[in-house]
C-alpha cells in the first residue's frame, strides 16, 4: 500500500498528461476535459485505484462487503492515513448510484470503471458529470485495466503504468515462494440458493489467479454457459462434473463454511475428500481479492495465497 502512495507521487507520474481525454467504454466515449478535481467512483474497487495514484475522492460508495460500519474498506482507510487524507463522503449504497448525493458534491469526474452501471444510469451520471463506464461485461474488467482506465481520466498514465509493473512483479514474486501452486488445476465456487454457484472463466477473480500463474480446470470452461455471465449454477447432482485439484470457496463466516461442509455433495466432492479445500474465510479477507486492486492486493493476497498453498500442497501427498 505505501508503496502504491509512493508510486502516484514520484517523479515520473508527475510528468504531465494533455488533456483533453478520450475514454471508450461499454457506452460510448468520455471526454475529460481538464485534470480532475473531484472525483466521484461508483461500483467497486474504483476509489483502490484513484487513491493508489495519488488523488483523494470526494465520494466513495457505502462497502457493505468488507467496509465495516462506516463503509470503509481497511486497506482504503490504511492508505487515507499514510497519506494523511480525510476520509471521503461516504455514499449511499442501496443498488443504484444515488444521484442527488452525487451531484451534491459538484464532481468534475465520475469513475465506474468497475461496477454494472446501466446504460440509463450512465445518462443520469454523466448529466452530473464526466462518467467513465466499464469496458466489456459488467464486473469483468481485471484490475489492471481498472488501473490504467483510471490513471487515463486522472492524468497519470504513467503513474499508472509504474503502478501495475511494480504491483504485478511483487504478485509474481510471492507467487513464485508458494511452486505448488503452479502444479494444480483449481475451479472455484460457492454453496448459494440451492446450488453451486461457479465463477465463470471470464470473472475477475479467476482472471486474476490465472495472471498470477495457477491453471483453470478445463471442466469449468466446458462447463460455463456462453452467456457473459461472471457466474453460473451448476445443480449438487452435477458437482462432480466439476473436476479440479483444488476447490477455491470464499465464506463470510466459518459457521458457513461449516454447514457447506456438513452437505452429502461436498462430503463426496473428490477435491474435498483429496484435501484440496481452498477455503477463504472472514468478509475483510474474501472482500480483498474479489475482485483485488493495486491496494487490497498488499493487504489480502498473502493470507489467500497460504489458503491455496495448504491445498495444493496436500492434494500432492495423495
Amino acid at each position: 500500500m505505501l508503496l502504491a502512495l509512493a508510486v502516484a507521487l514520484s517523479p515520473v507520474a508527475l510528468h504531465a498528461q494533455e488533456f483533453p481525454v478520450t475514454l471508450t467504454h461499454v457506452y460510448g466515449d468520455t471526454v475529460v476535459p481538464a485534470a480532475p478535481q473531484r472525483v466521484v467512483t461508483w461500483g467497486w474497487g474504483n476509489e483502490d485505484a484513484v487513491i493508489a495514484l495519488g488523488v483523494i475522492p470526494v465520494g466513495v460508495p457505502f462497502q457493505s462487503y468488507g467496509g465495516g460500519d462506516n463503509g470503509i474498506q481497511p486497506w482504503i482507510e490504511d492508505a487515507l492515513a499514510a497519506a494523511g487524507a480525510t476520509a471521503p463522503t461516504v455514499l449511499t449504497n442501496a443498488g443504484e448510484p444515488p444521484f442527488e448525493q452525487i451531484a451534491a458534491l459538484e464532481p468534475d469526474l465520475i469513475i465506474a470503471a468497475f461496477s454494472g452501471i446501466t446504460e440509463q444510469q450512465y445518462e443520469l451520471l454523466s448529466g452530473i458529470a464526466p462518467t467513465v463506464a466499464y469496458s466489456g461485461d459488467a464486473y469483468t474488467s481485471p484490475w489492471q485495466d481498472v488501473t490504467r482506465t483510471v490513471g487515463k481520466a486522472l492524468g497519470k498514465s504513467e503513474a499508472a503504468e509504474t503502478l501495475v509493473a511494480e504491483t504485478t512483479d511483487w504478485l509474481n514474486t510471492e507467487f513464485a515462494k508458494r511452486p505448488s501452486l503452479a502444479k494444480v488445476t483449481f475451479a472455484s465456487g460457492n454453496d448459494y440458493d440451492g446450488s453451486i454457484a461457479v465463477y465463470a472463466p471470464l470473472d475477475a477473480r479467476m482472471k486474476f489467479l490465472t495472471d498470477l500463474g495457477l491453471t483453470m480446470a478445463p471442466s469449468v470452461i466446458e462447463l460455463a454457459p456462453d452467456d457473459g455471465q461472471y457466474i453460473f449454477p451448476l445443480s449438487y447432482e452435477l458437482f462432480d462434473k466439476l473436476t479440479a485439484d483444488i476447490f477455491i470457496t470464499y465464506y463470510e463466516e466459518q459457521s458457513a463454511l461449516d454447514n457447506f461442509l456438513a452437505q452429502p455433495y461436498a462430503k463426496t466432492y473428490p477435491p474435498i475428500v483429496n484435501g484440496g479445500l481452498a477455503a477463504l474465510v472472514g468478509t475483510e479477507n474474501v472482500a480483498a481479492v474479489s475482485p483485488p486492486s493495486a491496494l487490497s492486493l498488499r493487504w489480502g493476497l498473502p493470507t489467500y495465497l497460504d489458503v491455496m498453498e495448504k491445498a495444493a500442497e496436500a492434494v500432492a501427498k495423495q
